[in-house]
């Protein structure tokens, strides 16, 4: 065979001709093939192994069974009636068993609806009002106005997020009954609309959880909700206060074990953040970044452990995983509630804050990776480990591919670089993280609800599909690491009055970096 070469067209005296030359090397097939499809291919492989394992089994046995007659089936019958007690034994032990297993079985928590509290327009705050406001209350020198203009530009947030009514006056009015003003407006907006969407009776409701980082006034939150629908006297409700921005999943973690005990009931989960009294009005940079991120926002989700509630219900919680970095002083300082050196009260924001962000994420993924990955990525990962001890750490580790176990991913909206940093490490594609973007971009970080708008923002695009998981990773002080997976039932339709009803066609937009 002769070496080839590329195809060469000559022309003479008005005749085309054309020569080949042959080759005798093969295609380098590392170049031609996409690895990405091998790689495919191996997750099907993998995955299926059991099931190919099975198929010569099951062909052998269907065979045995075709030349099986009648004689053999009345053998094996007289065989039974001489080793009765044997059978007996053998049935009564396999009742016991699956007896205990229905018994101590978890039961499944359904995900009936949840709603998204949508602010009145009119506590919008605009870049530019935003800027004014801070300039006329005289309390920011230049500095930390230029700092915050800075932040406002690069943070991802649009035009159209809300403050509480109390920043929009000059001077601002962070009293208490401001804020309980604006954790009433919130919860009860978001309730009302669960309410209405679910035509679940208040009383129905058993088992109540609140979570509110910096607000906790008493009577608590959830005392105000136990009255305003005038819950039953024996629902059992609880109030978590100073979580973080991950507490919505803590707060869906204790409600899940609570329906663990307490049969044929409903738990609401409402979660919120409180602005009004947490609003720094100091020239510390750390204590600045909240101003400009934090917004309006409150979600409340209803579950339920009926089994009626399966045909309606949106989705079915399949895992809860939290992890804390508490006992590590610099992970427990990163978010950090305290004065500064005149006396004013804020949140400050660590310089540390993405690197602790990312060994609580790497945390949480190691202990949630075995338990939703597909064994293929099991089995990559942990070569990967091997041939790094072997060699020394020469190696970079493999990264498991999410991808391949959930479909939509919920990444909390605490910020720009807390998305960037997740896209680039979880190497997933921009719209993984679109519901991420656009949530911080419509409506701003808005703490541990921020989950739950992302998850609206999915539904309103018509994405959610039956069989469909989403992963849901919330970060907050502690340091904590929290992620919540649950999968779709049906195709998911967006219930009324949803967060983006208004505005879903606009989006996505691009976001100025």
């Amino acid at each position: 065979m002769d070496q080839g070469g590329p195809a060469h067209v000559a022309s003479a005296g008005g005749h085309v001709g054309v020569r080949i030359h042959h080759t005798r090397r093969l295609p380098d097939f590392l170049q031609s093939v996409n690895l990405k499809y091998v790689k495919l291919g191996y997750h099907y492989l993998i995955s299926n192994l059991l099931t190919l394992c099975f198929i010569p089994l099951i062909i052998v046995t269907l065979i045995e069974a075709s030349q099986t007659d009648l004689r053999d089936l009345r053998h094996l019958w007289l065989h039974l009636q001489y080793n009765l007690v044997s059978v007996i034994i053998c049935s009564a032990f396999l009742v016991f068993g699956l007896t205990v297993y229905i018994m101590t079985r978890p039961r499944p928590i359904y995900l009936v609806d949840y709603s998204c509290y949508r602010p009145p327009d009119h506590l919008k705050a605009p870049f530019r009002r935003f800027m004014d406001h801070s300039r006329q209350t005289n309390d920011f020198d230049d500095s930390s106005l230029e700092f915050q203009r800075k932040i406002l530009k690069r943070s991802g947030l649009g035009e159209e997020t809300y403050v509480p009514e109390a920043m929009h006056h000059i001077p601002p009015r962070p009293s208490m009954a401001a804020a309980r003003e604006e954790a009433e407006e919130v919860m009860y907006g978001a309730l009302d609309n669960l309410f209405a969407n679910t035509d679940v009776k208040p009383k129905d409701i058993g088992i109540l959880v609140v979570n509110c980082s910096l607000f906790n006034p008493t009577p608590s939150l959830s005392a105000m909700i136990v009255n305003k629908y005038k819950l039953r006297g024996n629902i059992r409700s609880f109030n978590l206060g100073g979580m973080g921005c991950s507490a919505g999943v803590i707060a869906v973690d204790l409600a899940k074990d609570l329906l663990q005990i307490h049969r044929n009931t409903y738990a609401v989960v409402v979660s919120t953040e409180n602005i009004t009294q947490n609003w720094y009005f100091g020239n510390k940079k750390s204590m600045l970044i909240p101003n400009c991120l934090f917004r309006v926002g409150a979600s409340a989700v209803l579950l339920s452990n009926k089994a009626v509630d399966r045909r309606r219900a949106k989705y079915r919680l399949v895992h809860v995983v939290r992890t804390h970095k508490g006992a590590d002083d610099k992970a427990y300082r990163c978010v950090y509630q305290e004065q500064d050196d005149k006396g004013k009260t804020g949140v400050s924001l660590s310089k540390d804050l993405m690197a602790i962000a990312g060994g609580a994420l790497k945390t949480n993924i190691t202990t949630l990776g075995p338990i939703v990955l597909p064994i293929s990525e099991q089995l990559l990962f942990f070569s990967s480990l091997v041939v790094k001890k072997l060699l020394n750490g020469d190696v970079k580790p493999y990264i498991p591919d999410f991808k391949l176990a959930f479909d939509h991913f919920c990444i909390h909206a605490g910020g720009r670089a807390v998305i960037d940093e997740l896209e680039k490490n979880l190497q997933l594609l921009p719209i993984h993280v679109e519901a991420s973007r656009m949530t911080l971009h419509r409506f701003g970080n808005t703490s541990s609800s921020s989950i739950w708008y992302e998850l609206a923002y999915t539904e309103a695009k018509g994405r959610m599909r039956k069989g469909n998981r989403v992963w849901q990773i919330a970060f907050g002080s502690g340091f904590k690491c929290n992620s919540a997976v649950w999968e779709a039932l049906r195709n998911v339709q967006p219930s009324r009055n949803g967060p983006w009803e208004d505005s879903i066609d606009k989006y996505p937009v691009k976001v100025v970096s």
